[in-house]
């Protein structure tokens, strides 16, 4: 059973929004100005939320499914959205293809997949130094744009809090944008797999794929014999998408937090999934305390660092009364550390009774630098630590429920690998990331079918393991 220790007496200790502000804080911005701060703070706290309390708690509900093995979580999108790069066809893009992924997916797992966006508030990034320094000159480092500017320029680096405001507005849009495309229609079942079948056709490993795509397409055109098509059956033609991001500024955070008139309760209404990052989960953190208050489903960046006594102090904190859905374990620990690190920390919870749902980052732990001193992610490394994860919950008896993973719809050239076997020569092609590497709309649906074809091969003993091939 859960523990009951002071862990649980920290749970029990009186919320309220503002309490976060007598903890420690890491990676938190110093705006020159407060009173402007708190101007903003003010004025967003009038705005209406972004998302609703029903719909955090659907979500919840959907995660408690996956936490029991009865569905598969998608949860992917920007390392950190920009400003700049705000279009509808780049949202649209990241959009479909995370359709794409989830369809590959759902038939791979046989299993409903709950698909999350990085997106429509993933704006703050943690740095691991305060500062950076470039030919001589040290400026405060780039935290996001909803803190301060990419641009290595003492004003654009001064953390405003205008910004915060932006970036409300540009979640709103974003978020607008979303609930169109799930239910207008774009998100039909039927065209989302005739654009998979487009990726089939051009990539290098289509032998292998034309399996799987065609057996999708069997199953589509047995249902339509049935009388289900995206004109008499919604769920073919509409889908749920939920939003997520890293609750990092917590002044934002705070002042987009409403309580539910149905309930009672606090909710984070900038998100209907927030996390806490690997750098902020600190026991007595401000982080920490903050998130305890909000009832949302809320995902823990669990690292090689982290140690099994602490997390299951976290669990404590964060899920008192071990509700389900309640809290996903999000694992990045690096390709070459997971064997050595998760199986004890999964065994732990296990053993501890903790109810918790359990996702794959294969991509903050995989990061390198190049010879020209440019951040990447070799896709090879990154299948390797979701095989890894597969293997390590199937020896605990345990559920991997799910990938978290940084993508983008566009033709990017930021990590090296995959089917068309991008080198570090091609990477300078489009780099565009201001922060991580991100895999680019071939990498990111050809992960889709590798993971696929492992879910499928685990459901069927005595075939080979479609990772393990790579």
């Amino acid at each position: 059973m859960p523990n009951t220790t002071a862990a649980s007496a920290q749970s029990a200790r009186p919320w309220n929004p503002d309490s976060w502000r007598d903890c420690p804080i890491r990676q938190v911005p110093t705006y020159p100005d407060a009173a402007k701060l708190a101007e903003m703070e003010a004025r967003l706290r009038k705005y209406p939320p972004l998302v609703f309390a029903g719909e955090a708690r659907r979500l919840k509900a959907q995660l408690a499914l996956a936490s029991e093995g009865k569905a598969f979580v998608l949860q992917g999108g920007d390392c950190a959205e920009s400003f700049s790069d705000f279009t509808a066809n780049v949202i649209r893009d990241t959009f479909r293809v995370l359709l794409q992924m989830a369809v590959v997916l759902t038939f791979g797992a046989s299993l409903p997949v709950v698909k999350m966006g990085r997106m429509a508030g993933q704006f703050a990034k943690p740095r691991s130094s305060d500062t950076e320094t470039i030919d001589g000159v040290t400026l405060p480092s780039y935290r996001g744009d909803i803190i301060n500017g990419p641009e290595f320029t003492e004003a654009s680096r001064i953390p405003d809090p205008g910004r915060m405001e932006f970036g409300y507005f540009q979640s709103a849009s974003t978020l607008n944008l979303l609930r169109a495309f799930s239910s207008g229609g774009y998100a039909d079942l039927s065209e989302v797999h005739r654009w998979n079948l487009g990726f089939v056709e051009r990539s290098p490993l289509a032998g292998r794929y034309k399996d799987l795509a065609g057996r999708i397409d069997e199953t589509l055109s047995f249902m339509a014999a049935c009388g289900m098509t995206s004109t008499t059956t919604r769920d073919l033609r509409e889908t749920d998408f939920y939003i997520s991001h890293e609750a990092l500024l917590l002044p934002y955070e705070q002042a987009l937090s409403r309580v539910d008139s149905t309930t009672g309760n606090w909710y984070g209404c900038s998100s209907h999934f927030l996390w806490i990052g690997d750098r902020t989960r600190q026991i007595e953190g401000a982080h920490v305390e903050f998130l305890r208050g909000l009832q949302n489903p809320l995902g823990i960046k669990i690292g090689p660092t982290q140690d099994a006594d602490d997390l299951l102090k976290l669990l404590d904190i964060l899920n008192p009364r071990n509700e389900a859905g309640r809290i996903t374990l999000i694992s990045r620990m690096g390709a070459d550390k997971i064997q050595a690190r998760l199986p004890a920390l999964v065994h732990a919870v296990v053993r501890s009774g903790h109810k918790v749902l359990w996702l794959s980052d294969p991509m903050h732990g995989n990061t390198i630098s190049t010879v020209a001193k440019l951040k990447t992610r070799n896709f090879d490394s990154i299948l390797q630590e979701v095989r890894s994860f597969f293997d390590i919950h199937a020896a605990e008896g345990t559920w991997a429920g799910g990938v978290h993973v940084e993508m983008t719809g566009q033709d990017v050239t930021e990590c090296i690998g995959g089917a068309h076997r991008l080198s570090e020569a091609d990477l300078s092609e489009r780099y565009e990331t201001f922060c991580d590497p991100r895999l680019n709309a071939e990498q990111a649906l050809e992960l889709a079918f590798l993971v696929a074809e492992e879910l499928k091969s685990r459901r069927v003993p005595g075939t080979s393991h479609a990772l393990a091939a790579q």
